[in-house]
Formats: C-alpha cells, sequence, structure tokens
C-alpha cells in the first residue's frame, strides 16, 4: 500500500511540473508581441508651441524617433527604437533650449520621460512585461508636450511675485 501511495504522489509531482514549463513558454511569446494600438496616441501642440518647436532641431529629431515607437510590433523593434530614442534624448538634453522653453518646468519634465524611457529598457534587459512601463513613457511624454502649451498659454506676470 505504502508503495502505492508513494507512486502516486510522484505521478501527481511530476503531472504538475510538466503543465507549468508549458505555461511558462507560452506567455514569454504573448510578451515577446506587442501591439502599439493599444497604446495612447501622442498629444498635438498648438500653433504657438508648434511655431517654436519647429525652430529646434534636436527637439524635432526626438520626436520623430518617438513616433517610431509606434511602429513596433516585437521587443527586439522596442529595444531598437528606446536606444535610439535615449541617444536623441541625451542630445536634446545638452542642446539650446529655445528662450521661451528654457524653463525648469520643461526640463524637469524632460527628466521624467528620461526615466520611463530608461525603466522600459530595464523591463526589456530582465524580459520583464513591458506594457505598463510603455504607458508611462507615452503619459509623461504627453505630459512634457502639454506643458509647452501651459507655458505659452500662461498669462499669470512672475515678476508679480518674485523679486528681481
Amino acid at each position: 500500500m505504502r508503495k502505492i501511495y508513494i507512486l502516486v504522489v510522484f505521478t501527481l509531482l511530476f503531472a504538475s511540473c510538466e503543465n507549468k514549463k508549458k505555461d511558462t513558454a507560452v506567455n514569454l511569446n504573448d510578451s515577446r508581441k506587442l501591439s502599439p494600438k493599444e497604446w495612447t496616441k501622442k498629444k498635438n501642440v498648438n500653433s504657438k508651441s508648434k511655431a517654436i518647436l519647429e525652430k529646434w532641431p534636436e527637439f524635432n529629431a526626438f520626436d520623430t524617433s518617438f513616433d517610431a515607437l509606434y511602429s513596433v510590433s516585437n521587443i527586439e523593434d522596442l529595444t531598437l527604437v528606446i536606444e535610439t530614442l535615449i541617444e536623441k534624448q541625451k542630445l536634446l538634453e545638452k542642446s539650446k533650449y529655445p528662450k521661451e522653453f528654457n524653463l525648469p518646468e520643461i526640463k524637469g519634465r524632460q527628466k521624467v520621460v528620461k526615466t520611463f524611457m530608461l525603466k522600459v529598457k530595464g523591463d526589456i534587459e530582465y524580459s520583464e512585461d513591458t506594457k505598463s512601463s510603455i504607458k508611462d513613457m507615452i503619459k509623461a511624454y504627453n505630459a512634457l508636450r502639454n506643458q509647452f502649451n501651459v507655458i505659452l498659454n500662461n498669462t499669470f506676470d512672475k515678476s508679480l511675485i518674485l523679486e528681481e
């Protein structure tokens, strides 16, 4: 009787381990595919901001590279796009900002975008699920683009509260 009990336990143990291996393989294949259609689209900037941003070549290069994010279909494509974005972001950080956008508000938003780009890169390197990180990065980028609009539409005179 004891031998039958041990045989049943080992059989169940091997059967349960085998199913987990198959499930893991299926999950890895599913996480390697990406669906950019689910992601939030880029926010538009208003005409005032657009006129200034068109004269800022480093931002235009970064913005064009960000558009490539919506054409990725797998992790390998995403890796290339993220690497390009990080390089363009470094150039943007070192560039000469337009007078209207040379503010801590813009630079702070840009650092947040950089942080989320690095988070996506880390998720790729450690084979983690990148969906939430990508959505956070897009949200941060949209906040940066929205900040351009906020700055130019702001009618409050800062000299009223600042001592200069």
